[in-house]
């Protein structure tokens, strides 16, 4: 199966999915989203026991494309709660996805692109990475990654992260538990296909078994979490905050904010 935005590659058991959006440092855009999701589906029917994701060129995945951010304004309330579940989608298909996913953060991974890190059971980064939950300064908010960033970090750590919107490095996401391991560029993607024999070493039926239990301590409470900021997302891409935001985003010049 041929992808717009991706790659996929099989080998010995281990699938490797390649944002291939170098030219636009592997933004977010819907049909990066659409490919995605097809290309999980896919792999979860195939023999591949373990899923690599990384970023073709400099970047992991830099956020959401600028077209697409421009394509936000002025949007109906149904279209807004559409695209707002599609990325929640998104999100839930990779941290609930079957089998054990380790992302190879390769450069940049910031906003969507922190989120997609954030969302597989690995996460190996190159030193130079900068992560970023960068929402809030657009007048956006993070609603869906939240939903699963306080259970990994705790409250304090979410809302400094959160809430300043501020990038942080490779070594900060590891004291934070967002990074298991940094490892050198050159290399990543060896240490991901190592890590991802260490898991094939061990019965697919238990890994997998494994997962389901850890992901369904917190099930119902992430089910309730994830309804309620599909609904703030949505929400707030209404404001005239969010209208400014994105405007003075793509005009490059400091917004002006209202609190409306």
């Amino acid at each position: 199966m041929s992808y717009q935005t991706l790659t996929v590659a099989h080998e010995d058991r281990v699938a490797t999915i390649t944002l291939n959006r170098p030219e636009k440092r592997n933004a977010v855009s819907f049909q990066l989203v659409e490919d995605l999701l097809g290309a999980l589906a896919a792999i979860e029917k195939s023999d591949s026991q373990v899923v690599i994701i990384t970023g073709a060129g400099k970047a992991f995945c830099a956020g959401l494309d600028l077209e697409e951010l421009k394509s936000l304004i002025g949007k109906s309330q149904e279209q807004n709660v559409k695209d707002s579940q599609t990325m929640a989608n998104l999100f839930r298909t990779i941290y609930d996805f079957p089998k054990p996913t380790i992302a190879a953060v390769n450069g940049a991974a910031i906003a969507g692109g922190t989120g997609i890190a954030t969302m597989c059971d690995f996460t190996l980064s190159v030193p130079e990475a900068k992560f970023g939950y960068t929402e809030v300064k657009i007048g956006f908010v993070p609603a869906i990654v939240s939903s699963y960033l306080v259970f990994q970090v705790g409250h304090k750590i979410a809302r400094d992260l959160l809430m300043t919107a501020r990038l942080f490095d490779a070594a900060e996401a590891h004291r934070y538990g967002l990074v298991n391991e940094i490892v050198p560029a050159e290399n990543l993607m060896t240490r991901a296909r190592e890590l991802a024999n260490v898991l094939l070493e061990n019965s697919p039926s238990s890994v997998q078994a494994t997962k389901r239990l850890i992901n369904g301590f917190i099930k119902e409470q992430l089910d309730l979490q994830v309804a309620a900021a599909v609904k703030d997302n949505a929400r707030i891409r209404t404001t005239a905050d969010f209208k400014e935001g994105v405007s003075s985003f793509l005009e490059k010049r400091k917004p002006v904010w209202t609190g409306k």
